[in-house]
Formats: structure tokens, C-alpha cells, sequence
């Protein structure tokens, strides 16, 4: 079965973060895992790569957030480009991206990979390499509403699972469980339980944070987990360098609920 579809150019209003996304992501039972364009927030697309602020560039959508005036609509909207493929096998792909300020101005290129593979019966991983790239003449700075002086650990932006859940959701790691704990912290792995819109029970576990990443998580507001990059301090990318090299964001997806203290296959993110 098909686990996963991977919309590559979406013709979306700039404002709601144009950019490859993941959606429907399901399990091996074919519950859905992932949300797209819901109401609360119509720029969260399944499973991607955004960031809201990327020198000064909105690359994630919505409205963008500044100490001392808060959110408000602005002309600042990117978007996030394929250029070239280097793979497609039907469990890899391999492309090239440009990250894109409003004027078509490339801020970072990105080479990303995406390849799934199953892990037991009932379980198949998803894991996701990206490394990106600064121009050779300035540095580039990726930011989040934390680091623009928002509070309550607002620092989403990255690798980012807009879940799905009809029931109340948990997350949970091998020392903490719950919202308010779980985010910001940097645990080697969690989970995620929800229910899928067919009522069946479904588990997610992410592993693979980079040095300085945070997670991100909510399941009060809305059911989301982000490998976040500039959870309370910005992320600064020297010219001509590198970043986010390496496996990053990996998830498995699994059926039926998982309890805590099970640690996942580092490096994985599998949908259960």
C-alpha cells in the first residue's frame, strides 16, 4: 500500500507557506497520520520543512510575529522550491531545493532525502536527511517567535508533523510525559499517541534531533511535533557553510497505542 504521497509543488497562496510537504502519511492499516490546511491553522501542511523567519523571510506561513507588536499579516511570504531531482524510487527521493525570500532571492539551497522502510509488521519508518546552504557572501539567520521575543516556548520551526488526533493526544519520553514538560526539551526520542479520523488508535516515535535542536510539541492547542532549529536562540548559518547535515527527523509510524518507556531505534521516526 501506499504509506505516503509526497506533493512536490502545491499551488498554494504564498501566505500559507508554499513549500514540498508530506500528506496523507498513514499507518501500515492505512489509519491517516497527518493533517493538512486545517482550520486553526491553513499553512500546517503533514509533514515539512518550514521556518518562520529566515532572515527576515516568512518561510513557514500564517502570520509572522515581532517583539512589541505581535502577529500580524505581512508582506514577508516565501517560498520553499524544488530544482532538480537526484532520485525517485518509489521508498527514495532525493532533490534539490531553494529557500526563497518574496523577491525570488535564494537565502539557502537544500539537498533533501526522504526515504521509508518497514520495521516490523505493523510498523514502517520515514526518515529524513536535508542539509542546507548558506550563499558564499553573508550569513543567514533562522528564527522562531521565541527568538523574536515571544513567550511560553513558541520555538517552532524545522522538521514539523502536523498530526491528526480525534481524541485528546499524548506525547511522552523516557523521563517526562505531557505537553508542558516534553517541550523544549531534548530527549534522544518520543512518542506520540493519537487517534486517526477511522477512530483506530495510532503511535508516532521521532528521533534524530541535531546539536542545538529542541522539540517542539503541542497537543493542547493542536496535535503537531517539530525537530525545532532555533527553539530559544537563533540558529546562524555562516556564508558558504553548511548546516543539518546527516539523518535528521526520522519518525515511525505504527497501529495501536504505545506505553511509555519504549525507546525507538535512534535516528527513526516510524508511524505505528
Amino acid at each position: 500500500m501506499t504509506v505516503a504521497r509526497y506533493v512536490v509543488d502545491p499551488p498554494l497562496d504564498v501566505r500559507h507557506g508554499r513549500r514540498p510537504y508530506l500528506h496523507p502519511v498513514r499507518t501500515l492499516d492505512g489509519t491517516v497520520v497527518t493533517d493538512a490546511f486545517p482550520a486553526d491553522h491553513v499553512w500546517h501542511h503533514g509533514v515539512s520543512l518550514a521556518v518562520p523567519d529566515v532572515n527576515g523571510t516568512n518561510l513557514w506561513g500564517g502570520r509572522t510575529y515581532r517583539q512589541d507588536e505581535g502577529y500580524a499579516w505581512r508582506d514577508d511570504h516565501g517560498r520553499i522550491a524544488h530544482t532538480a531531482w537526484e532520485a525517485r524510487e518509489p521508498d527514495h527521493l532525493a532533490h534539490r531545493l531553494e529557500w526563497r525570500d518574496p523577491n525570488g532571492v535564494v537565502l539557502l539551497t537544500e539537498r533533501r532525502e526522504l526515504t521509508a522502510r518497514p520495521v516490523a509488521a505493523r510498523a514502517w519508518a520515514l526518515e529524513v536527511a536535508y542539509t542546507l546552504t548558506a550563499p558564499d557572501d553573508h550569513d543567514v539567520t533562522l528564527g522562531s517567535p521565541a527568538t523574536n521575543g515571544r513567550p511560553g516556548g513558541s520555538g517552532y520551526g524545522g522538521f514539523f508533523w502536523r498530526a491528526v488526533s480525534a481524541t485528546p493526544a499524548r506525547v511522552f519520553t523516557s523521563r517526562a510525559d505531557g505537553e508542558e514538560v516534553v517541550n523544549g526539551s531534548a530527549e534522544p526520542w518520543l512518542a506520540f499517541t493519537g487517534t486517526g479520523p477511522d477512530s483506530a488508535a495510532y503511535t508516532l516515535v521521532f528521533s534524530g534531533l541535531g546539536d542545538g535542536d529542541r522539540w517542539f510539541v503541542r497537543t493542547s492547542m493542536y496535535p503537531g511535533i517539530c525537530v525545532a532549529f532555533a527553539f530559544d536562540r537563533p540558529l546562524v548559518v555562516p556564508a558558504s557553510a553548511t548546516t543539518r547535515s546527516g539523518p535528521a527527523g526520522s519518525a515511525t509510524t505504527r497501529s495501536g497505542a504505545s506505553s511509555c518507556g519504549t525507546s525507538p531505534r535512534p535516528g527513526s521516526a516510524s508511524p505505528r
